[in-house]
């Protein structure tokens, strides 16, 4: 993404915690400057008690929405539709959604058709359609704040070399970016997973790409003369050493 993004953020406010707001501006000023700021709910709800300090101290237009019918969700529905207002009436790089809620999967969608960058934040809880339906995602369980300051606390190897998806991943992109001999400079393949898929590697617990490759073991690494890192996934640097 270019310097200083224009970005509207949209708060689902029924399923995100009002502790965790200020990590995620934090976090998306490291993008650009958030212009618009939207949070959505049934402020009468004692359940978001909590949330009215917050509002104020971050500047966070408020959008009352009332229960009308039970089972049918007013605050999705009044998200959506300023979602698309936005995109069709204001100039925004980003749209940024903090929620865990996988009915919001198809309005990632229609965003990323109409070119913006779409930054999801949920809890774990998020279904795997909406987080990876994100240009990129981020969970409000990890410490944002804490990542950017403080050495963050990793997944250990075994974990990490369980996660299919997740070696799947790191392997592709290295076959996708691959220059000879197996070896992939570290760069592209950040540069290729960030186009294909959410993945941040702070949700592992890792402030740097390079440090999950080392963690997981399953990954050889190297630092030529200009300070360049390359990365070999050890698997298919053994089928390059057999005989043919």
């Amino acid at each position: 993404m270019k310097d200083k993004e224009k970005i509207a953020v949209f708060i689902d406010a029924d399923n995100a915690p009002a502790s965790k707001i200020e990590n995620v501006l934090s976090e998306l000023a490291r993008y650009g400057v958030v212009n618009i700021r939207k949070a959505y709910g049934n402020w009468k709800n004692p359940t978001l008690k909590g949330w009215e300090e917050i509002l104020h101290e971050f500047a966070i237009q408020p959008v009352q929405q009332f229960d009308l019918t039970k089972g049918k969700n007013a605050t999705d529905m009044a998200l959506v539709i300023d979602v698309m207002d936005v995109l069709y009436t204001k100039d925004v790089d980003v749209i940024c959604l903090v929620s865990s809620d996988c009915d919001f999967t198809p309005l990632v969608t229609r965003c990323l058709a109409d070119g913006k960058f779409v930054i999801g934040f949920g809890e774990r809880k998020a279904s795997m359609p909406f987080v990876n339906s994100c240009s990129r995602f981020l969970y409000l369980d990890t410490e944002l704040q804490e990542i950017q300051e403080e050495q963050p606390i990793p997944k250990q190897a075994k974990n990490l070399k369980s996660d299919t998806r997740l070696i799947n991943l790191l392997r592709q992109a290295i076959e996708a970016v691959e220059e000879g001999g197996g070896w992939a400079r570290l760069s592209p393949i950040g540069s290729h997973i960030s186009n294909h898929a959410s993945f941040d590697q702070r949700n592992y617990g890792f402030k740097k790409l390079s440090d999950l490759f080392l963690a997981i073991d399953l990954f050889e690494m190297k630092k030529t003369d200009n300070s360049v890192l390359w990365v070999r996934d050890k698997k298919r640097a053994t089928q390059l050493s057999k005989p043919k």
